[in-house]
């Protein structure tokens, strides 16, 4: 069963920058398309960004140029850098499995969740 361990985030304020991090377990990491989910309070989970085996990276509009999705498959971990952080970005963040083909993204994860790493914008 995959293991997902979120670390990273915080408290920052507007404008600042955060590093996320995600271990994963699993043989499979290394050809597996990754994703960062968030949860906001009373919001449904949505995908910000996916990365697939060999690097190629998909966002969400209202991340686009602020966030950057990143991959080791030797230490079989993912990373988001996010810097310009917007209140708005104030989520529990979580990365799984996503699905990619091209410039599309969509939800893929599996059944298993990590317990996610809260990210709190404020000044």
């Amino acid at each position: 069963q995959v293991q997902l361990v979120e670390s990273g985030g915080g408290l920052v304020q507007p404008g600042g920058s955060l590093r996320l991090s995600c271990a994963a377990s699993g043989s499979i990491f290394s050809i597996t398309a990754m994703g960062w989910y968030r949860q906001a309070p009373g919001k449904q989970r949505e995908l910000v960004a996916a990365i697939t085996g060999g690097g190629s990276t998909n966002y969400l509009e209202s991340v686009k140029g602020r966030f950057t999705i990143s991959r080791d498959n030797a230490k079989n971990t993912v990373y988001l850098q996010m810097n310009s952080l917007k209140p708005e970005d104030t989520a529990v963040y979580y990365c799984n499995r996503a699905g990619v083909r091209g410039a599309t993204m969509w939800p893929r994860p599996w059944d298993y969740w990590g317990q996610g790493t809260q990210v709190t914008v404020s000044s």
